[in-house]
């Protein structure tokens, strides 16, 4: 015969009085308050959701910096960018075409330029652009032509802990490279030199590549010269005029 479960009457502290069963056969291990057990499995249950929301959290923060997106601009998406005119609505929706429609872009390399003053929200759009395709588990790479060149020419140092190869390969693999300042002092030859092999390296591989500049675009032509315009025109690439006043002057 099974022995029956012994059970006695108890009383707790903070749930009041509940029904102890005996656990163990040969010693006086009883249940406890289910109430509490209940408390305490959400209790747990709760840590390992904070554990996990934090483990993705870290994760989200480093493929951020593996993309090089600005830290200013971790929170930006296209959701929060602001029209308020009609120029900024089509630059917006321009953006999010190009956005949802990355997989036509990337069969055949068609870029984009943003080209107009400070502070009307280029970096903004081109990073709601990047949250959307990393979220879809697209690669994408942000960065300066200032910080690319200089990531380059440090290769060219002994104590370098990456080679050329491996830096400009930093900026030809990813699905979509996004090069912001573009035409800043207009660089010297060698940098211009440099912006060419990753650009024509990345037309011959049909990756997409958005380019930024705060110039405009006979400056831009100028500064990336007419072979790296002409494959920027191929396949519908697009030129998005950023016209109006700066958002930070007004803030």
């Amino acid at each position: 015969m099974m022995r029956q479960t012994e059970k006695r009457d108890a009383k707790c502290d903070k749930h009041g009085p509940f029904v102890q069963e005996q656990l163990g056969l040969f010693s006086p291990v009883w249940s406890r308050c289910p109430a509490c057990e209940r408390e305490r499995e959400q209790r747990e249950n709760d840590l390992l959701i904070l554990a996990e929301k934090e483990r993705l959290r870290v994760l989200q923060e480093q493929k951020l910096d593996a993309a090089g997106i600005p830290e200013r601009f971790r929170d930006r998406t296209l959701e929060s960018y602001k029209a308020t005119t009609e120029a900024q609505t089509q630059a917006l929706k321009w953006a999010t075409e190009y956005a949802y429609g990355f997989d036509d872009a990337l069969a055949t390399g068609r870029s984009m330029l943003f080209l107009g003053r400070p502070g009307t929200g280029k970096t903004h759009l081109a990073c709601g652009i990047c949250q959307y395709l990393m979220g879809k588990g697209i690669t994408v790479y942000y960065t300066t032509v200032q910080r690319a060149m200089r990531r380059v020419k440090g290769t060219w140092s002994r104590e370098a802990d990456e080679t050329e190869a491996q830096a400009i390969a930093a900026m030809t693999k990813p699905d979509l490279l996004v090069l912001d300042e573009i035409g800043v002092q207009f660089g010297s030859d060698t940098e211009r030199n440099l912006l060419f092999d990753i650009l024509n390296e990345r037309y011959e591989k049909c990756y997409p590549t958005l380019l930024l500049s705060n110039y405009g675009k006979e400056d831009v032509a100028k500064y990336l010269g007419e072979r790296v315009m002409d494959r920027l025109r191929e396949d519908g690439g697009r030129v998005v005029v950023f016209d109006w006043d700066s958002h930070r002057r007004k803030m």
